[in-house]
C-alpha cells in the first residue's frame, strides 16, 4: 500500500482535485485502492487529504517532492562532479541502507535521500522522525585514503558545511559540538557520522544529515525548523546548496585535517566561555567553563579539576543548569 500511497501522492502533489476514478486509471488499480492509499496518505503518513464530492481529492497546498533533476539543477561543478544521487521514498535508514552498500563497494560521493524513514536515528541510539515533506533527511558516503584515527573532526567540519549553506538563505545557525546545529538555542539539525575501515586506511564514512525544514522531528531536546527563521527554500534547492558546501568542505579536510578549520569552528559555535554540562552514559556529569576545541575537534572544558579534554564518544553537551 505505501507504493500506491506515494504514487498518489505524486499525482496530488500539483495542490488540485484528481478523482478517485481518474487516478485509478491512471494508476491502474481500482478506485477501492485510491481510496484505500489516501487513507494511508492520512493515517500513515500524517498529511491531510481535502475530499469534495463531485470533484475527487486534494492537498490543501502544493507538495514538493525530492527530485534528482530539480537538485542536479542546483549543484555547482565540483559538486556534480562528486556526487551520484539516488532516491527512496521510504527505508529504515538512510545510514543504515548507504552503510550496507558501502561494504557492498557502493561507490565513492553516492548520496541517498529518502522522502521517509521509519527508523530514522541520532547520535548516541536518539530517535529522529519527521513527518512526511516537513524535513530533510539524507546519507552520503566518502571514502579517505587517511585511515580511522585521521578523521578526527569530521563531524565539526560537516556542522561548518551546513551552516554556511544555511546562512546563504539567512538562516542564522551556530554549532553545538559536536554535531548538532542550533537556531535560538534550539536544534535544528542533527549529524550523525559512521565509520569503516582501518587504523591506517584507507576508510569508509557515511555521513546523515536530518534537517528540519518545516515542522520539528521527533527529538529528546527543543527543536526548531527553518519556519521559525522565515527560511522558505524548498528542499531540492536546499539539499543542492548542503550537497555544494559538503564537497567543498570534506575535500579541504581530506587534505588538511580539521585543524584547517579550527577558527572557523569557533566562531560558529555556541557555547564558548559559557559554563556547561557534559552528561555520559556511565558516570557523574561534568560541569565547567567550555573553552573550544583543540586540533583534533575534541573539547576543552575548565573546570575545578582544571582543563579536561574530552574527545567525541559516549558523551552529551547541554547548557549548565
Amino acid at each position: 500500500m505505501k507504493d500506491l500511497a506515494f504514487s498518489v501522492l505524486r499525482t496530488l502533489a500539483d495542490g488540485r482535485f484528481h478523482s478517485g476514478e481518474a487516478m485509478a486509471q491512471q494508476l491502474g488499480c481500482s478506485r477501492t485502492l485510491v481510496w484505500q492509499a489516501v487513507h494511508h496518505l492520512e493515517n500513515e503518513f500524517g498529511l491531510t487529504v481535502f475530499s469534495v464530492r463531485g470533484q475527487g481529492y486534494r492537498l490543501p497546498a502544493p507538495f514538493a517532492l525530492l527530485d534528482v533533476t530539480s537538485v542536479r539543477a542546483g549543484l555547482d561543478e565540483r559538486a556534480a562532479n562528486v556526487f551520484t544521487l539516488a532516491l527512496a521514498d521510504e527505508i529504515d535508514s538512510s545510514n543504515t541502507q548507504l552503510t550496507t552498500r558501502a561494504a557492498q563497494g557502493a561507490p565513492h560521493g553516492l548520496v541517498l535521500a529518502a522522502e521517509r524513514q521509519t527508523a530514522g536515528r541520532g547520535r548516541l541510539g536518539r530517535r529522529w522522525q519527521m513527518r512526511l515533506g516537513a524535513g530533510l533527511t539524507f546519507s552520503l558516503l566518502w571514502r579517505f585514503d587517511r585511515g580511522l584515527s585521521g578523521l578526527a573532526g569530521l563531524s565539526l567540519v560537516v556542522g561548518i558545511a551546513i551552516v554556511r549553506a544555511l546562512r546563504e538563505f539567512g538562516v542564522p545557525v551556530a554549532l553545538k559540538w559536536p554535531n548538532d546545529v542550533l537556531l535560538d538555542g534550539r536544534k535544528l539539525a542533527g549529524i550523525l557520522i559512521e565509520l569503516s575501515g582501518d587504523a591506517l586506511g584507507p576508510a569508509a564514512v557515511v555521513i546523515g544529515i536530518g534537517l528540519n525544514v518545516a515542522s520539528p522531528g521527533e527529538v529528546d531536546q527543543p527543536v526548531a525548523d527553518l519556519a521559525d527563521a522565515g527560511c522558505k527554500v524548498g528542499r531540492n534547492a536546499l539539499l543542492a546548496a548542503l550537497l555544494n558546501q559538503l564537497a567543498e568542505v570534506l575535500a579541504q579536510f581530506d587534505r588538511d585535517g580539521f585543524a584547517a578549520f579550527r577558527d572557523e569552528w569557533h566562531q560558529l559555535a555556541a557555547f564558548i566561555g559559557q559554563p556547561v554540562r557534559l552528561s555520559f552514559s556511565h558516570g557523574e556529569p561534568v560541569d565547567g567553563s567550555a573553552v573550544g576545541v583543540d586540533d583534533s575537534g575534541a573539547l576543552l572544558v575548565d573546570g575545578t579539576a582544571g582543563r579536561r579534554v574530552f574527545h567525541v564518544g559516549e558523551v552529551s553537551l547541554r547548557a549548565a543548569p
